[in-house]
C-alpha cells in the first residue's frame, strides 16, 4: 500500500451491483486516491485486500440497498448565461441529493451555447470548482455549424442535440432536413450520438388552429396546440434518416429525446426491429403526470412536448417495458418563477419546462412498483443504458471492478413527501412538490467520496468533488 492511498470500505446487506445481479449482500472497496472499485465481495464472503485499520468504512442497514449511481443525461445546467435559472452548483446539489453521480448537461439553454469549442471552452471554465457530481456535456447542432463538430467530437461533448421545431431561445435555431443531412456527414461510423427534439410542423395549416379560440390559462389549450402528429411527424423523418444512412454502409446513431407521443412507439419499434441504431428516452414526467389531473393555469406543469393522458401514459410505460424506450431522464429545465407566468396561468406565455433533477429516482419507483417493475430494471433505466448511450460505460453504470466508485444508498421501502425547503435546486417551483413517494435516498457517491448524506449537518461535502467527462 502505498503511502498516499486511502480506502473505502461499503458492506451491503443488500446490493444490486447491475441489472443482471440479483439483490443479494456485498462488500465493496475502492480506492479513494483513483475513485476505482478495486475489490468486490459477494455470496457473503469478505474482501481479502488488505487496509489500513483508519480507513472509512460505511455499513448499510437492513433496509437500505447499495445500487450504482444513477446517469441523467438530459439536464440543463444553465450557466453561464442564465444563472437566475439554474448553475453547475445548485443543480448538481440536486442531483446529488436524488442519488444522481453523473449529469448530462444540455447545449442549451447556456449563453454562449456549446455550438463551437470556444463556447465548450466558455462553460468548461464556468463549471471549474462548482460541481458536486461528473458532469459531460452534449454539444449543439445549429444551422451553419457543421463544420465545428468534428473539433467538438475530439475535445469530448457526448454527441450533439437538434431541434426540429424553434428552441424558445433566439441562440439556439432549430434546423431542417439539409442541415441534419450535414451534421450526420461529420458523424458517420462515430461512437457519438445525435440527439433530436422531436417535434416538427408538418404540411397543414390545421393543427394550431384550435389554439386561438381557447382560453390560454386552460392546460387542454396548451395541449392542442402540441399535437401528438408534431412528434410524428418529426420521428418519421428520423427513422427515415437514421435507415438511409445505415443501409448505405454510412451508421450515424441518432436518438429521440423526451419521447412524450405514445403514437409514434409502432415505427420506433420496426426501426429497430430493422437494425437501425436509434434510442429513445423519455422522462419521468410523461410516467407520472396526467393531462386530466392538471389545474387551468398550472403552468409549472407546461413542458415541450407536453404530458398528455392517461391513456398515453399507459403506452409509454408498455413501451419502456418491452424495451422500445431505452431509458428515462429528467430534463430538468428550470427557470425563473417569473417566466412560469403563475400570477396570470397564461400556458402560452410560461416557459415550458420541468424541474425534478433531484426526484426521478423516487417518481419512477414509485409509479413502477405499481407496474410490477424491478429494481434491477430501475438499475437498466437510470444507470447502466443511459451510461452506455453517453459512452460512460467503461467507468459509469454498474458496480464492477474497475469502474468508478460511484454509488447511490436509499431505502425503496421508505415514504416521504416532498416538500419546497427540501428542494436543493434553485428555482423551487416544481409539479412534485406535495408529492408522496417511495424511495427515501440517504447517501450519495462519488469515486469514493460521500457527496451527499442525509444525516450530516450542511447534507453536502464542502468541496464539490465532481469533475468534467471528457473521455
Amino acid at each position: 500500500m502505498t503511502v498516499n492511498q486511502r480506502y473505502l470500505v461499503i458492506k451491503a446487506p443488500n446490493a444490486i451491483l447491475s441489472p443482471q445481479h440479483q439483490k443479494a449482500p456485498a462488500e465493496v472497496l475502492v480506492d479513494q486516491s483513483t475513485g476505482k472499485i478495486v475489490e468486490i465481495a459477494t455470496d457473503n464472503k469478505k474482501l481479502t485486500t488488505v487496509i489500513a485499520n483508519d480507513s472509512e468504512v460505511i455499513e448499510l442497514a437492513e433496509d437500505q440497498l447499495l445500487m450504482a449511481g444513477l446517469v441523467d443525461a438530459h439536464v440543463h445546467l444553465n450557466e453561464p448565461g442564465r444563472t437566475e435559472w439554474e448553475g453547475f452548483e445548485t443543480g448538481t446539489k440536486a442531483a446529488a441529493a436524488g442519488g444522481i453521480t453523473t449529469v448530462i448537461d444540455m447545449p442549451l439553454n447556456a449563453i454562449p451555447p456549446t455550438t463551437t469549442v470556444p463556447n465548450f471552452d466558455t462553460k468548461l471554465n464556468a463549471a471549474k470548482g462548482q460541481c458536486h457530481v461528473d458532469v459531460g456535456f452534449w454539444g449543439g447542432v445549429v444551422p451553419d455549424n457543421a463544420s465545428e463538430l468534428p473539433a467538438l467530437m475530439e475535445k469530448g461533448v457526448r454527441g450533439f442535440k437538434c431541434f426540429l421545431i424553434e428552441s424558445g431561445v433566439d441562440e439556439f435555431p432549430c434546423v431542417n432536413e439539409a442541415e441534419v443531412r450535414l451534421a450526420m456527414d461529420k458523424m458517420i461510423n462515430s461512437d457519438k450520438v445525435l440527439l433530436f427534439h422531436a417535434e416538427m410542423e408538418g404540411g397543414s395549416e390545421e393543427e394550431n388552429k384550435k389554439e386561438e379560440e381557447e382560453d390560454s390559462r386552460t392546460y387542454a389549450s396548451f395541449l392542442n396546440s402540441r399535437p401528438q402528429k408534431l412528434e410524428t411527424n418529426a420521428i418519421d423523418m428520423i427513422i427515415r434518416l437514421t435507415r438511409e444512412y445505415h443501409e448505405q454502409g454510412k451508421p450515424v446513431n441518432t436518438h429521440i429525446v423526451h419521447l412524450s407521443a405514445a403514437s409514434a412507439v409502432p415505427a420506433i419499434k420496426a426501426a429497430k426491429a430493422a437494425g437501425a441504431p436509434l434510442t429513445v428516452e423519455t422522462c419521468f414526467h410523461y410516467l407520472n403526470f396526467t393531462s386530466e389531473a392538471i389545474e387551468d393555469g398550472a403552468t409549472h406543469y407546461k413542458c415541450c412536448p407536453p404530458i398528455r393522458e392517461a391513456s398515453n401514459r399507459e403506452k409509454l410505460w408498455e413501451a419502456l417495458l418491452d424495451g422500445t424506450i431505452d431509458y428515462v431522464v429528467s430534463d430538468h429545465s428550470p427557470c425563473t418563477a417569473q417566466l412560469k407566468k403563475l400570477d396570470s396561468g397564461d400556458f402560452g406565455q410560461a416557459w415550458g419546462g420541468i424541474a425534478s433533477v433531484q426526484f426521478g429516482l423516487p417518481v419512477l419507483w414509485t409509479e413502477g412498483r405499481k407496474r410490477g417493475v424491478t429494481l434491477q430494471q430501475i438499475a437498466n433505466w437510470l444507470s447502466l443504458t443511459p451510461a452506455k448511450r453517453t459512452k460512460l460505460e467503461h467507468k459509469k453504470g454498474e458496480i464492477r471492478v474497475g469502474n468508478d466508485g460511484d454509488f447511490v444508498i436509499w431505502r425503496p421501502e421508505s415514504t416521504y413527501e416532498i416538500n419546497v425547503t427540501d428542494i436543493h435546486f434553485k428555482n423551487k417551483l416544481s409539479p412534485y412538490v406535495g408529492e408522496t413517494l417511495y424511495g427515501a435516498v440517504d447517501r450519495t457517491i462519488v469515486r469514493g467520496n460521500t457527496v451527499y448524506d442525509r444525516k450530516k449537518t450542511g447534507l453536502f461535502a464542502e468541496t464539490p468533488f465532481g469533475n468534467a467527462l471528457l473521455e
